[in-house]
């Protein structure tokens, strides 16, 4: 089950978070209450209902510190699961897997718990056309697996950082000067996505006229989403932002949106409850 994510280094994110864990001394617990030969045999299982993420990178952390550890994964990555499901049974070293587990639990705790989140907004929203995004409200450094955990929630994947297109904010306008100088300098510069975030109607036709391939539609209510929507009449894609919820996202995707993106989706998730649990032969 190796896992491959483009422009992540596994092997680097195993070796640096069992090395924040380990420190000079080591997991002292473990070597001194477990013989060295000792076995052990248990399964992870998801306590509560869930959608699974992150168990490739659980093994991972397992063979690193033993190579000959025997793992099933029991489920699909993406899968959702009932409460009280096994999602990987593993056997081998004892200490090594004791060592090993508090890393690969939280792993997989924080993108079950960011996927499972993702796909109540994605099931609130089916139907209406309407597609999620995520955003780049995330932990610094975990900013590819937990896109990757949206994906598996069924979301699409929105920037994945400030290199692959543009994004015209507020703060970018009142530095430009106005919202069409922003746009026309950003096409300029031959970029070719300019997304142009606009909060007032009145926005919408210079940033159309100056070159936005996308529109961010910021913090506008449904009656006023659904009035920019018929302007923009499919010129371009739109997309809700801001302060969206679990209770508000239908009536948003119900106004013709393209897209909505959701912060809380990285950036609020509680991890998921699922742990791993001896079992004797």
């Amino acid at each position: 089950m190796r896992f491959a994510l483009a422009g992540f280094d596994l092997d680097r994110f195993v070796r640096d978070t069992l090395s924040e864990d380990l420190g000079e001394a080591g997991d002292i617990t473990s070597a001194a209450v477990i013989p060295a030969d000792a076995v052990f045999t248990g399964v992870m299982d998801s306590r509560e209902a869930a959608t699974i993420a992150g168990l490739p990178l659980a093994e991972a952390f397992f063979r690193a510190l033993d190579p000959d550890v025997e793992i099933e994964a029991l489920v699909g990555e993406g899968e959702r699961v009932p409460a009280g499901t096994d999602v990987m049974r593993l056997r081998g070293n004892a200490r090594a897997l004791l060592t090993a587990e508090r890393s690969a639990l939280n792993t997989v705790q924080h993108l079950t718990g960011i996927a499972t989140m993702t796909r109540a907004y994605v099931d609130r929203i089916a139907g209406t056309g309407a597609i999620l995004l995520d955003t780049r409200k995330t932990i610094p450094g975990l900013r590819l697996l937990e896109k990757y955990a949206t994906r598996m929630g069924g979301a699409t994947n929105h920037r994945m950082g400030l290199w692959d297109a543009a994004m015209i904010k507020d703060n970018h306008v009142a530095v430009a000067g106005d919202i069409g100088e922003a746009v026309r300098r950003a096409a300029a510069a031959g970029i070719e996505r300019i997304i142009v975030e606009v909060d007032s109607i009145d926005q919408i036709e210079p940033a159309l006229a100056a070159g936005a391939t996308h529109l961010l539609l910021d913090n506008m209510a449904p009656p006023m989403l659904r009035g920019a929507v018929t302007l923009v009449g499919g010129r371009v894609p739109t997309e809700a932002s801001g302060g969206v919820r679990l209770d508000t996202i239908r009536a948003i995707a119900e106004t013709g949106v393209t897209y909505i993106s959701v912060g809380r989706l990285t950036q609020s998730a509680p991890a998921a409850d699922i742990g791993l649990d001896f079992q004797a032969a």
